[in-house]
């Protein structure tokens, strides 16, 4: 039964960190992006939160994907007097995405995701090996 709670437990971790790369990924994808309208406001960078969760039928401490939370951190502003969506002061507001942080966060969640696989496979292993034992 212990492998089965190793196995659960490796598998929240993916889903977890599959949630997290999802989340950097939309951070990524809306770094240049702009306000929808001439002093607007621009996409607003997510953080990605994670929570505990007790699951009972394994007697086991699992992770999830907890909600995501805005960034407070000022945008990033240019002067572009002659772009579309700046404001009467030629100011345009970019989100307050940092395309390094993000990809640093990226590698990561992806060196997380990749522990867990190993887990898992681990556990297969093992697995595997006592069958093998019981056969004999």
């Amino acid at each position: 039964m212990d492998f089965v709670k190793s196995l659960a437990i490796a598998a929240s971790g993916l889903r977890a960190q599959a949630g997290r790369m999802k989340v950097l990924s939309e951070n990524i994808a809306n770094a240049d992006s702009t306000a929808q309208k001439p002093g607007g406001d621009p996409y607003r960078r997510r953080i990605p939160t994670f929570r505990s969760e007790l699951d009972r039928e394994l007697d086991a401490r699992t992770v999830q994907l907890g909600p995501t939370r805005p960034d407070q951190s000022n945008f990033r502003t240019k002067y572009e007097p002659g772009h579309p969506m700046a404001d009467a002061n030629g100011n345009v507001r970019y989100p307050n995405v940092n395309s390094i942080v993000e990809m640093t966060d990226m590698r990561e969640a992806q060196r997380s995701y990749e522990a867990n696989v190993n887990v898992i496979g681990a556990t297969r292993r093992m697995i595997q090996r006592t069958l093998d034992i019981l056969r004999a």
